[in-house]
């Protein structure tokens, strides 16, 4: 048996190339009952955002801007969920929490990447937004297809060059203690604290890319929103403004869903020193698992488009069933 694989995931002396997911320390005890949660909303994520890339893909009438950032999206959570989901499902049922180094960096590299790309999209949609509202004329002539993929290809390429450099900083780290990572996934900063040399790079290196995601695609929408607000309250028509604040509803939903979770558990895992350490980590597992389990139903409760169209392929899967002959 490789040394790696020993009983006591306690045990400092791992094999440097293995690490130890330990869950949720202080709440081991209540492990099987929060994997139902887990299981419901990844089942959630994967039913809800494949039904949103099949409605919109199969209906001409739903390929709009809007509606292809929202498949965007849906890509994006349901990688980010098959990133995460399993392994934390794994450790949560019978504590399967080893993972080789290899396999740490990239599931690191991977959900903080897709989180990084999921801003992007989100900033896309609120630009989306503002020109239908505030230059509603020139709506088709702004977000042609072309710009659509092109804003597609920036996402991928801006979360994963944004990310790329934070494995080789780790790689470079020696990590002569223990390996036990205290978290549900290899969570840079919680990789970063079990190192014993200088680790500020890695420090600085991720709060910049942090900041430079979250604080400048905020203020993006924030800009974006206002600009809108302003548009808005110069309509004359009380009808007209409640229908145009009515097309931002689902996004702004969306947005507080992704945003808050996120800025609470960046807030907490750096300057909430006194908040215990199953906060941070519950915070951070609410972050990654619910967005992608409610970004659909945000969408598909509050668009009408969507919910017709979901509602007649339902009608048309169930029209097509076969009839027991009399």
């Amino acid at each position: 048996m490789p040394r790696a694989f020993v009983q006591s995931p306690n045990h400092t002396n791992l094999d440097p190339s293995v690490f130890f997911l330990l869950g949720i320390p202080g709440l081991e005890q209540f492990h099987l009952w929060l994997s139902l949660p887990v299981c419901c909303l990844g089942t959630a994520t994967i039913v809800g955002n494949i039904t949103i890339l099949v409605v919109v893909a199969t209906e001409p009438a739903l390929h709009k801007p809007v509606y292809l950032f929202l498949c965007m999206l849906s890509t994006i959570d349901l990688a980010a969920s098959f990133s995460t989901v399993p392994k934390l499902l794994a450790i949560l049922w019978c504590g399967a929490g080893h993972i080789s180094a290899s396999a740490c960096l990239a599931q690191m590299f991977f959900i903080h990447a897709f989180c990084m790309m999921e801003s992007t999209v989100l900033l896309a949609m609120a630009f989306d937004r503002y020109v239908a509202i505030c230059h509603p004329l020139r709506y088709a002539t702004i977000l042609t297809d072309t710009i659509i993929a092109r804003i597609g290809v920036v996402a991928m390429v801006r979360g994963s060059m944004l990310m790329l450099p934070c494995p080789f900083l780790i790689g470079r780290l020696s990590f002569c203690q223990s390996h036990v990572i205290p978290h549900t996934y290899c969570e840079h900063m919680a990789v970063v604290k079990l190192a014993c040399g200088d680790t500020r790079p890695n420090r600085v290196y991720g709060l910049t890319a942090a900041l430079l995601v979250i604080g400048v695609d905020l203020f993006c929408i924030g800009l974006s929103y206002v600009f809108i607000a302003r548009a808005v309250l110069r309509l004359s028509s009380h009808e007209a403004r409640s229908k145009a604040l009515g097309t931002c509803g689902s996004h702004v939903c969306v947005i507080l869903i992704s945003y808050t979770p996120a800025l609470f558990s960046f807030f907490t895992h750096r300057f909430g020193h006194h908040v215990p350490l199953h906060i941070h980590i519950l915070l951070a597992n609410v972050y990654l698992l619910f967005p992608p389990a409610l970004n659909p139903m945000v969408y598909g409760v509050k668009t009408k488009e969507i919910r017709e169209r979901v509602i007649r392929v339902f009608q048309r899967g169930q029209g097509t069933g076969l009839k027991v002959p009399e």
